[in-house]
Protein backbone atom coordinates (compact mmCIF):
# COMPACT_ATOMS: atom_id res chain seq x y z
CA UNK A 1 0.00 0.00 0.00
CA UNK A 2 1.51 3.43 -0.90
CA UNK A 3 1.64 5.81 1.64
CA UNK A 4 0.50 9.42 1.17
CA UNK A 5 3.14 11.89 2.57
CA UNK A 6 2.50 15.53 2.77
CA UNK A 7 4.46 18.05 0.91
CA UNK A 8 6.73 20.20 3.40
CA UNK A 9 6.15 24.03 3.48
CA UNK A 10 9.48 24.22 3.87
CA UNK A 11 10.70 22.57 0.70
CA UNK A 12 7.75 24.94 -0.85
CA UNK A 13 9.60 27.89 0.27
CA UNK A 14 13.02 26.62 -0.73
CA UNK A 15 11.46 25.49 -4.40
CA UNK A 16 9.99 29.16 -4.68
CA UNK A 17 13.26 31.13 -3.46
CA UNK A 18 14.79 29.12 -5.74
CA UNK A 19 12.81 30.11 -8.88
CA UNK A 20 13.35 33.85 -7.68
CA UNK A 21 16.94 33.52 -7.27
CA UNK A 22 16.52 31.99 -10.87
CA UNK A 23 14.97 34.82 -12.14
CA UNK A 24 16.92 37.35 -11.07
CA UNK A 25 19.86 35.91 -12.40
CA UNK A 26 18.27 35.99 -15.72
CA UNK A 27 17.20 39.49 -15.61
CA UNK A 28 20.74 40.34 -14.87
CA UNK A 29 21.90 38.94 -18.03
CA UNK A 30 19.77 40.20 -19.90
CA UNK A 31 20.08 43.52 -18.09
CA UNK A 32 24.10 42.80 -18.85
CA UNK A 33 23.68 41.72 -22.85
CA UNK A 34 21.00 45.05 -23.37
CA UNK A 35 23.86 47.29 -22.09
CA UNK A 36 26.46 45.61 -23.08
CA UNK A 37 24.40 46.48 -26.96
CA UNK A 38 23.59 49.89 -26.69
CA UNK A 39 27.45 50.75 -25.19
CA UNK A 40 29.21 48.95 -28.61
CA UNK A 41 25.95 50.77 -30.31
CA UNK A 42 27.42 54.03 -28.79
CA UNK A 43 30.94 53.68 -30.00
CA UNK A 44 30.73 52.46 -33.38
CA UNK A 45 27.94 55.46 -34.01
CA UNK A 46 30.33 57.94 -32.32
CA UNK A 47 33.44 56.77 -34.32
CA UNK A 48 31.82 56.70 -37.33
CA UNK A 49 30.77 60.31 -36.24
CA UNK A 50 34.27 61.46 -35.61
CA UNK A 51 35.86 59.46 -38.39
CA UNK A 52 33.13 60.20 -41.49
CA UNK A 53 32.36 63.66 -40.34
CA UNK A 54 34.43 65.99 -38.14
CA UNK A 55 37.64 64.57 -38.08
CA UNK A 56 38.51 64.82 -41.97
CA UNK A 57 36.84 68.35 -41.95
CA UNK A 58 39.37 69.63 -39.08
CA UNK A 59 35.66 70.18 -36.87
CA UNK A 60 34.98 70.02 -33.56
CA UNK A 61 32.35 69.14 -30.78
CA UNK A 62 31.57 70.32 -27.40
CA UNK A 63 32.36 68.38 -24.09
CA UNK A 64 35.93 66.73 -23.82
CA UNK A 65 35.25 65.24 -27.41
CA UNK A 66 36.15 68.98 -28.37
CA UNK A 67 39.22 69.80 -26.27
CA UNK A 68 40.29 66.39 -27.60
CA UNK A 69 39.68 67.40 -31.66
CA UNK A 70 41.35 70.92 -30.30
CA UNK A 71 43.95 69.91 -29.25
CA UNK A 72 44.97 67.20 -31.80
CA UNK A 73 44.88 70.14 -34.66
CA UNK A 74 47.08 71.88 -32.77
CA UNK A 75 49.79 69.51 -31.40
CA UNK A 76 48.75 66.54 -33.83
CA UNK A 77 48.64 64.24 -31.26
CA UNK A 78 46.60 61.40 -31.93
CA UNK A 79 42.77 61.72 -30.99
CA UNK A 80 42.26 57.99 -29.54
CA UNK A 81 45.00 58.69 -27.48
CA UNK A 82 43.47 62.05 -26.53
CA UNK A 83 40.18 60.97 -26.22
CA UNK A 84 41.64 58.42 -23.37
CA UNK A 85 43.82 60.66 -21.46
CA UNK A 86 41.44 63.70 -21.06
CA UNK A 87 38.79 61.04 -19.44
CA UNK A 88 40.54 59.82 -17.05
CA UNK A 89 40.26 62.28 -14.29
CA UNK A 90 36.39 62.54 -15.12
CA UNK A 91 36.69 58.55 -14.93
CA UNK A 92 38.13 58.52 -11.52
CA UNK A 93 35.81 61.43 -10.36
CA UNK A 94 32.56 58.98 -11.56
CA UNK A 95 34.41 56.58 -9.41
CA UNK A 96 34.29 58.40 -6.66
CA UNK A 97 30.85 60.56 -6.81
CA UNK A 98 28.44 57.86 -9.12
CA UNK A 99 29.21 54.26 -8.70
CA UNK A 100 32.19 51.80 -9.50
CA UNK A 101 30.32 50.05 -12.01
CA UNK A 102 29.20 53.15 -14.16
CA UNK A 103 33.15 54.15 -14.40
CA UNK A 104 33.72 50.42 -15.42
CA UNK A 105 31.48 50.54 -18.26
CA UNK A 106 32.53 54.00 -19.24
CA UNK A 107 36.58 52.93 -18.61
CA UNK A 108 35.28 50.01 -21.37
CA UNK A 109 33.18 52.25 -23.77
CA UNK A 110 36.11 55.39 -23.76
CA UNK A 111 38.94 52.46 -24.95
CA UNK A 112 36.58 51.10 -27.34
CA UNK A 113 35.72 54.32 -29.06
CA UNK A 114 39.29 55.38 -28.85
CA UNK A 115 40.46 51.77 -30.74
CA UNK A 116 36.86 52.23 -33.14
CA UNK A 117 38.68 55.71 -33.89
CA UNK A 118 42.16 54.37 -34.71
CA UNK A 119 41.03 50.98 -36.18
CA UNK A 120 37.83 50.84 -37.78
CA UNK A 121 37.83 51.63 -41.83
CA UNK A 122 35.13 54.53 -41.56
CA UNK A 123 34.83 56.28 -44.75
CA UNK A 124 34.66 60.00 -45.01
CA UNK A 125 31.73 60.77 -46.20
CA UNK A 126 31.10 64.35 -47.28
CA UNK A 127 33.32 67.38 -47.41
CA UNK A 128 30.16 69.77 -47.03
CA UNK A 129 30.51 71.72 -44.07
CA UNK A 130 27.01 72.11 -43.01
CA UNK A 131 26.21 67.83 -43.91
CA UNK A 132 29.41 67.31 -41.72
CA UNK A 133 28.02 69.43 -38.60
CA UNK A 134 24.71 68.28 -38.77
CA UNK A 135 25.37 64.85 -39.18
CA UNK A 136 28.36 64.70 -37.44
CA UNK A 137 26.71 66.18 -34.60
CA UNK A 138 24.09 63.62 -34.90
CA UNK A 139 26.04 60.31 -34.92
CA UNK A 140 27.94 61.37 -32.28
CA UNK A 141 24.71 62.91 -30.34
CA UNK A 142 23.43 59.08 -30.84
CA UNK A 143 26.39 57.66 -29.62
CA UNK A 144 26.51 59.48 -26.74
CA UNK A 145 23.24 59.14 -25.35
CA UNK A 146 23.31 54.90 -26.25
CA UNK A 147 25.92 55.10 -24.16
CA UNK A 148 24.13 56.73 -21.59
CA UNK A 149 21.52 54.02 -22.49
CA UNK A 150 23.84 51.48 -21.46
CA UNK A 151 24.89 52.57 -18.10
CA UNK A 152 28.28 54.57 -19.24
CA UNK A 153 29.73 57.85 -21.19
CA UNK A 154 32.16 58.21 -23.82
CA UNK A 155 31.81 61.91 -22.96
CA UNK A 156 33.55 62.90 -19.53
CA UNK A 157 31.90 66.51 -19.20
CA UNK A 158 28.90 64.99 -17.62
CA UNK A 159 30.20 63.86 -15.05
CA UNK A 160 32.59 66.74 -14.29
CA UNK A 161 28.97 69.11 -14.41
CA UNK A 162 27.26 66.31 -12.10
CA UNK A 163 29.92 66.81 -9.60
CA UNK A 164 29.94 70.87 -9.42
CA UNK A 165 26.43 70.52 -9.42
CA UNK A 166 26.43 68.50 -6.01
CA UNK A 167 28.96 71.32 -4.76
CA UNK A 168 27.04 74.74 -6.00
CA UNK A 169 24.12 75.88 -7.00
CA UNK A 170 24.68 75.87 -10.75
CA UNK A 171 22.51 73.46 -12.74
CA UNK A 172 23.91 70.49 -14.82
CA UNK A 173 23.05 72.31 -18.02
CA UNK A 174 24.30 75.60 -17.12
CA UNK A 175 27.75 73.99 -16.48
CA UNK A 176 27.96 72.18 -19.57
CA UNK A 177 26.83 75.41 -21.07
CA UNK A 178 30.00 77.41 -19.97
CA UNK A 179 32.19 74.83 -20.61
CA UNK A 180 31.32 74.70 -23.97
CA UNK A 181 31.13 78.10 -24.43
CA UNK A 182 34.73 78.17 -23.49
CA UNK A 183 36.04 75.74 -25.77
CA UNK A 184 34.36 77.13 -28.56
CA UNK A 185 36.02 80.56 -27.62
CA UNK A 186 39.43 78.92 -27.77
CA UNK A 187 38.28 77.73 -31.33
CA UNK A 188 37.56 80.94 -32.54
CA UNK A 189 40.77 82.44 -31.59
CA UNK A 190 42.66 78.97 -32.98
CA UNK A 191 41.02 77.98 -35.51
CA UNK A 192 38.64 80.60 -37.48
CA UNK A 193 35.04 82.16 -36.45
CA UNK A 194 34.03 79.70 -39.49
CA UNK A 195 35.22 76.82 -38.32
CA UNK A 196 33.72 77.62 -33.82
CA UNK A 197 30.57 78.49 -35.78
CA UNK A 198 30.28 75.14 -37.14
CA UNK A 199 31.15 73.09 -34.55
CA UNK A 200 28.79 74.94 -33.14
CA UNK A 201 26.43 73.51 -35.16
CA UNK A 202 27.43 70.07 -34.82
CA UNK A 203 27.56 70.46 -31.13
CA UNK A 204 23.66 71.44 -31.15
CA UNK A 205 22.78 68.80 -33.33
CA UNK A 206 24.72 66.33 -31.28
CA UNK A 207 22.93 67.49 -27.77
CA UNK A 208 19.31 67.46 -29.21
CA UNK A 209 20.21 63.93 -30.59
CA UNK A 210 21.29 62.84 -27.30
CA UNK A 211 17.96 64.56 -25.31
CA UNK A 212 15.94 62.27 -28.28
CA UNK A 213 17.38 59.18 -27.24
CA UNK A 214 17.23 60.01 -23.63
CA UNK A 215 13.73 60.96 -23.44
CA UNK A 216 12.60 59.01 -26.20
CA UNK A 217 9.76 60.07 -29.09
CA UNK A 218 7.09 60.15 -26.90
CA UNK A 219 8.24 63.15 -24.86
CA UNK A 220 5.94 62.22 -21.51
CA UNK A 221 4.40 64.54 -19.48
CA UNK A 222 3.05 64.02 -16.11
CA UNK A 223 -0.53 65.89 -15.51
CA UNK A 224 -2.16 66.77 -11.83
CA UNK A 225 -6.07 67.38 -12.01
CA UNK A 226 -8.00 68.96 -9.15
CA UNK A 227 -11.24 69.13 -10.03
CA UNK A 228 -14.71 69.34 -7.40
CA UNK A 229 -16.16 66.76 -10.03
CA UNK A 230 -12.59 64.65 -9.87
CA UNK A 231 -14.93 61.11 -10.00
CA UNK A 232 -16.41 61.96 -13.62
CA UNK A 233 -12.91 62.58 -14.64
CA UNK A 234 -11.38 59.90 -13.44
CA UNK A 235 -14.22 57.82 -14.86
CA UNK A 236 -14.00 59.57 -18.77
CA UNK A 237 -10.00 59.09 -18.45
CA UNK A 238 -10.13 55.03 -17.29
CA UNK A 239 -13.05 54.80 -19.60
CA UNK A 240 -13.16 57.00 -22.44
CA UNK A 241 -9.40 57.65 -23.15
CA UNK A 242 -8.24 54.06 -21.71
CA UNK A 243 -5.20 55.39 -19.64
CA UNK A 244 -3.97 54.68 -16.10
CA UNK A 245 -4.29 56.81 -13.36
CA UNK A 246 -3.44 57.25 -9.88
CA UNK A 247 -5.84 59.19 -7.31
CA UNK A 248 -4.45 61.18 -4.41
CA UNK A 249 -6.35 62.08 -1.30
CA UNK A 250 -6.08 65.40 -0.41
CA UNK A 251 -7.28 68.92 1.40
CA UNK A 252 -8.32 72.27 -0.26
CA UNK A 253 -5.80 75.23 0.80
CA UNK A 254 -6.53 78.82 -0.31
CA UNK A 255 -7.69 79.30 -3.80
CA UNK A 256 -10.40 82.21 -6.03
CA UNK A 257 -12.85 81.39 -3.37
CA UNK A 258 -10.46 81.92 -0.04
CA UNK A 259 -9.95 79.15 2.31
CA UNK A 260 -11.22 75.82 2.32
CA UNK A 261 -10.78 72.55 4.25
CA UNK A 262 -12.90 70.49 2.34
CA UNK A 263 -11.65 66.74 1.36
CA UNK A 264 -10.85 65.99 -2.59
CA UNK A 265 -8.92 63.89 -5.04
CA UNK A 266 -6.33 64.45 -6.90
CA UNK A 267 -6.16 63.07 -10.21
CA UNK A 268 -1.95 62.23 -11.69
CA UNK A 269 -1.88 60.82 -15.17
CA UNK A 270 1.18 60.50 -17.38
CA UNK A 271 0.41 60.52 -21.29
CA UNK A 272 2.29 61.43 -24.26
CA UNK A 273 2.92 65.48 -25.23
CA UNK A 274 0.32 64.51 -28.37
CA UNK A 275 -2.21 63.30 -26.20
CA UNK A 276 -2.47 66.79 -23.86
CA UNK A 277 -4.65 68.86 -25.94
CA UNK A 278 -7.25 65.87 -25.85
CA UNK A 279 -7.15 65.73 -22.30
CA UNK A 280 -7.64 69.03 -21.87
CA UNK A 281 -11.10 69.19 -23.99
CA UNK A 282 -11.81 66.03 -22.31
CA UNK A 283 -11.82 67.76 -18.91
CA UNK A 284 -12.77 70.86 -20.03
CA UNK A 285 -15.80 69.34 -21.01
CA UNK A 286 -16.42 68.10 -17.37
CA UNK A 287 -15.41 71.10 -15.12
CA UNK A 288 -14.02 74.14 -16.66
CA UNK A 289 -12.91 75.00 -13.71
CA UNK A 290 -10.29 72.51 -12.71
CA UNK A 291 -6.91 73.35 -12.18
CA UNK A 292 -4.41 71.51 -14.07
CA UNK A 293 -0.80 71.72 -13.48
CA UNK A 294 1.86 69.82 -16.19
CA UNK A 295 5.74 68.80 -15.95
CA UNK A 296 7.96 67.37 -18.27
CA UNK A 297 9.16 63.68 -17.65
CA UNK A 298 12.03 62.67 -18.89
CA UNK A 299 11.75 59.17 -18.63
CA UNK A 300 8.80 56.25 -17.11
CA UNK A 301 9.12 52.28 -16.08
CA UNK A 302 6.35 50.25 -14.67
CA UNK A 303 2.64 51.05 -14.38
CA UNK A 304 0.35 51.53 -16.90
CA UNK A 305 1.51 54.49 -19.27
CA UNK A 306 0.62 52.92 -23.05
CA UNK A 307 -2.96 53.00 -24.10
CA UNK A 308 -5.10 50.30 -23.64
CA UNK A 309 -7.30 48.99 -26.20
CA UNK A 310 -10.64 49.30 -25.13
CA UNK A 311 -13.81 46.43 -25.60
CA UNK A 312 -16.34 48.11 -28.28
Amino acid sequence: MRQWVWPSPYRSLENIQRMQAAKRRRLLVRSMVKDALLLALGVLSAGFGLRGFIIPNKFIDGGVTGISLLTNQQTGVSVPLLIVLFNIPFLLLGYRQISHIFSLKSIIAIALLALAVAFVPYPNVTSDKLLVALFGGFFLGAGIGLSIRGGGVIDGTEVLAIFLNRRYSLSVGDIILVLNIFIFSVAAYLLSIETAMYSILTYLAASKTVDFILEGIEEYTGVTIISSRSKQVASMIKEKLGWGLTIYSGQRGFGKRGHSDQPVDIIFVVITRLEVNRLNTEVGRIDPQAFIVMQSIRDTRGGMVKKRRLKE
